[in-house]
């Protein structure tokens, strides 16, 4: 009659419920085993009147309790456990023979389980030098041969689970210590991401304010110098300062848009690129700074992160322009198109009075990071003939396609 599953499944959840307790009450699991080992033992031999002496307890005794420490000290409890075995055998106590055999079992694979391989097969090899004389000298001369081959196979079963515990546990250990450092890498990595996207909305809201504040403030500056004489010019300028404050808002709504996540209705916006750089211009020729652009080699595709920078590079430098430079009569926006990317200058013929050093403030600094995202440089200083350059080149910058 095939076994009923329902029977099956209750000693499984049973075997499963003692080893999960085991391991949460190791001391007590390491002393159930002494005190089962005592129980089977006492028990048949108590019905033998006179077979319980002292030293039939204190050979018991010997191989029992220093099994409660086996897991602390595996190597020096089997060697107490086999001296115990030792004396039993020489003091001619039979009945204790299997209590021994079964205690120096359990303490070999205890060995096996908690310390090298090495120690394990000098362990066993020990138990077999105890374990084959004891048999020749209690044991009839038809069973010895049956009972060494029974000996052998129980000893090398308790190494082999001993060693497969063991080698299950250091695996074990080794994917938890896997997954702990790869939660750790994986926080780093976090961090790492949200340190860079700081840094990138930070760069990319002080070229918007940075930018059109100082258009707006020179567009104010110059409808409150026209008032007087010209409404009509004061008019078009404030327009214009309400054109470029529109702009900055939506450029801001846009850049706050790529922060939510797939946020239904969402209006998202294209980030500016070159495309846009005529408009940057005509921008900054209304507040008073004649500008042009020269394109030059043959146009071909670029990625929209690496526009972007272009555009963020070209609008910096024309802010910084308006802020430092004085009599400025021209700027001049130069993009080259490489095999490589592409190379942006800007010149401009004022005088660099008061100007910043290339390394001072967050708007070079800006420029250089965009740069080197696309594994470019950017290089700011005086031009030879007088005025100011800003030179970048972004060399990975290009998108395969028509």
């Amino acid at each position: 009659m095939p076994p009923d599953p329902a029977h099956r499944g209750r000693l499984q959840h049973g075997v499963s419920s003692a080893v999960a307790w085991a391991g949460r009450h190791p001391v007590l699991a390491d002393l159930a085993v002494p005190l089962f080992l005592a129980a089977a033992t006492v028990g048949p031999a108590g019905g033998r009147a006179g077979a319980i002496t002292s030293w039939w307890w204190l050979a018991a005794a010997g191989c029992l309790i220093p099994l409660a420490w086996r897991r602390g000290h595996p190597v020096i409890v089997f060697g107490g456990v086999l001296a115990a075995a030792t004396a039993i055998t020489v003091a001619d106590i039979p009945p204790l023979a299997l209590t021994a055999t079964a205690a120096l079992l359990i303490a070999l694979y205890t060995v096996a389980a908690h310390m090298p391989l090495r120690h394990a097969l000098v362990a066993a090899g020990a138990f077999e030098a105890w374990g084959v004389p004891t048999l020749v000298r209690w044991s009839p001369s038809a069973a010895i041969l049956p009972g060494t081959l029974l000996l052998t196979g129980t000893a090398v079963a308790s190494v082999m689970t001993g060693v497969n515990l063991r080698t299950r546990r250091a695996y074990l250990a080794a994917l938890e210590d896997r997954a702990a450092r790869l939660e750790k890498e994986q926080d780093q990595q976090a961090q790492l991401a949200v340190a860079t996207e700081r840094t990138r909305i930070a760069r990319e809201v002080h070229d918007i304010v940075t930018h059109n504040l100082s258009v707006m403030v020179a567009l104010a500056d110059g409808a409150a110098a026209a008032a007087p004489t010209s409404s009509v010019r004061a008019s078009q300028a404030m327009e214009q300062v309400a054109a470029t404050g529109r702009q900055a808002i939506g450029e801001m709504r846009r850049l706050v848009d790529t922060l939510r996540i797939d946020e239904a209705g969402a209006d998202h916006h294209p980030a500016p690129g070159i495309g846009q750089l005529d408009d940057l211009l005509t921008q900054a020729r209304s507040t008073g700074l004649p500008a042009r652009l020269v394109v030059e080699g043959r146009p071909h595709r670029l990625t929209q992160g690496a526009q972007l920078a272009v555009y963020r590079i070209v609008q910096e430098s024309l802010t910084n322009i308006r802020k430092h430079a004085h009599a400025v009569t021209g700027a001049t926006v130069r993009l080259k198109h490489t095999s490589e990317g592409i190379e942006v200058c800007i010149t401009d013929d004022g005088q660099p009075a008061g100007r910043a050093e290339p390394a001072a403030g967050h708007g070079i600094t800006g420029m250089r990071e965009r740069a080197a995202a696309y594994d470019g440089t950017v290089e700011a200083g005086p031009c030879a003939g007088g005025g100011w350059r800003v030179r970048a080149r972004l060399n990975a910058g290009r998108s395969e396609g028509p």
